[in-house]
């Protein structure tokens, strides 16, 4: 069985489990269970395909329909990209999936027979988008399968006129975004049967290049066509964060975590597999500079509008914008750094650390995402709200809901250790010895650093004041009333994705080697010229090109711990006794309301020096206004 039959078989899976799960639909828990079971087969049958692409490369393109007429065929491909996108869908899919089995008891009112159909078209339809060579017909069909199920999955609450809105606004930002992509795919495409094919499309843009013909407004269409899909400013703020935070929590997850990353693909497919390596200097390094700009100020402004925010799922949905800025910014570097490969080999390898370091951190990005929208819905099920200032004191009742959310949390804001750091590691670094040949990555850099610790900021509000703030009286009655953890097959897949998170942190060579064999199966357009991999330290860090600097996370993780124990065993040695006492509130009552810290007091000068960033929190400070999305 070949790679692309095996994405046959696996979204024929998931068809049939569609109609299966409505079928069943009656029986919530057999409902969930079906989902699950068609969920694991397609990622098992997906994911078998892409690591055969990596291990033995690209398989040819095989064309299962044709439509002459309309210049259109469906064709499947599977290379390094297409299979680094596919396995990151499955595992998101996959655990997404168990999770709702039992999460989705908090929406008895509603039912399921809306739920799980939809969420197996939509995982069927992000698999089509990045395994489809087409950019027409079958394009739009899968855009559509993925489009219309997610749409329905952000209205699931249909009776909360505030989701509905959010839903419709959401269709109607993605149908914009897929006629964008379109016309850009019109625009450039030539002549014959298959003139949409995405190889046709490559070579007739060479030709074009060659007679000294213009394609700036293509690149334009599919920048902003890709970049609402990706959640770029300023569109980003137009959609994601009222979507986001609708739908049920496991699909949040597939939201954050996948589904805008078809944009990444669609952003990196264009300017890095589109562009041939014939193309001008000027060409490549005015787009380039153009994305970093933009991926700049997305990072920036996502992220500052989500420091603002007090609703758990309306905080994450700004920091999705902020964390692609990221990635946007990588892909912009790797661009302009590529025109600068006159300067020698270095200017290559940073080309190719940046491109790199923002394909890794699209990976990361789907790991601690998800786990932190996962984290979300496990605390909305326990408390029953989104608000910050409802919660607290949730580390004594879900510690490992806690745990993990605490590894996600060090994770996206970039501390050593944990895979948010080694991505953004490798993007600055890319960016600051590769300033001797363009001088702005420097300040680009500086923004991006800069971002990170107020992601630190806006998470030490997240988890603070969801864990370790006193107990509202909200999480109280709820602890008074039963357990609040989240079950085992809730707290399974945050386990798994946290581990991921530590496990890429601490070996982040095996990350970039999987990318490298990524990149050696899809050598087309400018990929072509970025295959030169950066090495990798032989414990497991980050080498940065000649000379560069060295980052070796495992080395010191085993320092930070022999530190660790080492305090521990001096405190062993001098025989200090431990004692337990209620802290000391300076004379205020233990559990009154008005002494509790709240989201709503944090940051008060930075909202206030930064307003004109916009993102204005909603409901602050009244718990009674929480959403149970």
């Amino acid at each position: 069985m070949t790679a692309t039959d095996a994405l046959l078989y696996a979204f024929a899976t998931l068809i049939a489990g569609a109609l299966l799960s409505l079928l069943a639909s009656g029986a919530r828990r057999v409902s969930g269970w079906i989902a699950f079971a068609a969920t694991a087969a397609a990622s098992w049958l997906s994911a078998a395909a892409a690591i055969d692409v990596l291990r033995h490369g690209a398989v040819p393109a095989v064309t299962y329909v044709a439509l002459p007429q309309l210049g259109s065929a469906l064709r499947v491909s599977v290379d390094g990209l297409s299979a680094l996108f596919v396995c990151l869908i499955a595992l998101i899919s996959v655990l997404a999936a168990l999770y709702s089995v039992r999460y989705m008891d908090h929406y008895r009112e509603y039912g399921v027979g809306r739920y799980y159909p939809n969420f197996l078209l939509f995982v069927a339809g992000m698999y089509g988008i990045v395994t489809t060579t087409d950019l027409m017909v079958f394009f739009c069909l899968f855009w559509q399968l993925m489009t219309i199920p997610s749409f329905l999955l952000v209205r699931y609450e249909h009776k909360k006129s505030a989701n509905v809105r959010a839903a419709w606004r959401y269709l109607l930002m993605m149908e914009i975004s897929c006629a964008l992509v379109m016309g850009a795919a019109a625009l450039i495409a030539g002549s014959g049967p298959e003139r949409y094919d995405f190889d046709q499309i490559a070579a007739h843009v060479s030709q074009v290049l060659a007679t000294g013909g213009g394609i700036s407004l293509a690149l334009l269409l599919f920048l902003v066509g890709f970049g609402i899909k990706a959640g770029m400013w300023p569109f980003g703020q137009m959609w994601l964060p009222d979507a986001h935070p609708a739908a049920p929590s496991p699909v949040s997850a597939l939201l954050s975590g996948v589904m805008i990353k078809t944009g990444v693909y669609g952003l990196m497919r264009t300017f890095v597999w589109l562009l041939p390596v014939t193309a001008s200097t000027s060409l490549t390094r005015q787009w380039g500079l153009t994305i970093a700009a933009l991926g700049t100020v997305t990072l920036f402004i996502g992220t500052m509008q989500a420091l603002k925010q007090e609703q758990s799922k309306r905080l994450l949905a700004f920091h999705s914008i902020g964390q692609v800025g990221y990635i946007l910014l990588g892909l912009g570097a790797a661009l302009v750094l590529w025109t600068s490969s006159g300067n020698g080999a270095l200017a290559v390898e940073l080309a190719t650390m940046a491109l790199l370091g923002s394909l890794f951190h699209t990976l990361n990005h789907g790991l601690f995402k998800s786990l932190l929208f996962l984290n979300a819905g496990s605390m909305l099920s326990a408390t029953d709200t989104q608000d910050l200032n409802a919660m607290g004191g949730l580390i004594k009742y879900m510690p490992v809901t806690a745990l993990t959310c605490l590894v996600a949390s060090f994770s996206i804001a970039g501390v050593p250790g944990f895979n948010g750091f080694a991505s953004k590691w490798s993007l600055y670094v890319a960016m600051i010895l590769g300033s001797q040949m363009a001088p702005y990555l420097a300040l680009f850099a500086l923004v991006a650093i800069l971002t990170s610790a107020l992601t630190l900021a806006s998470f030490l509000k997240f988890f603070g004041m969801a864990f370790l703030a006193r107990s509202s009286a909200v999480v109280r009655e709820r602890a008074a009333a039963g357990r609040l953890e989240a079950g085992a097959l809730m707290r399974l897949p945050q386990i798994i994705l946290a581990g991921l998170c530590i496990l890429f942190g601490l070996v982040p060579a095996l990350a970039f080697g999987v990318m490298s064999a990524a990149m050696a199966a899809s050598a087309q357009g400018l990929a072509a010229g970025l295959n030169q991999m950066p090495g990798v330290g032989r414990v497991g860090g980050i080498w940065a090109g000649s000379g560069g600097a060295v980052f070796s996370p495992l080395v010191l993780a085993v320092v930070v711990g022999a530190f660790i124990w080492f305090a521990a065993y001096l405190s062993r040695v001098g025989g200090s006794e431990r004692r337990a006492s209620d802290a000391w509130l300076c004379g205020y009552a233990a559990e009154s309301e008005s002494n509790r810290y709240r989201a709503h007091g944090m940051y008060g000068e930075f909202k206030r020096y930064f307003g004109w960033v916009g993102g204005t929190a909603r409901d602050g400070g009244h718990a009674s206004k929480g959403s149970t999305s």
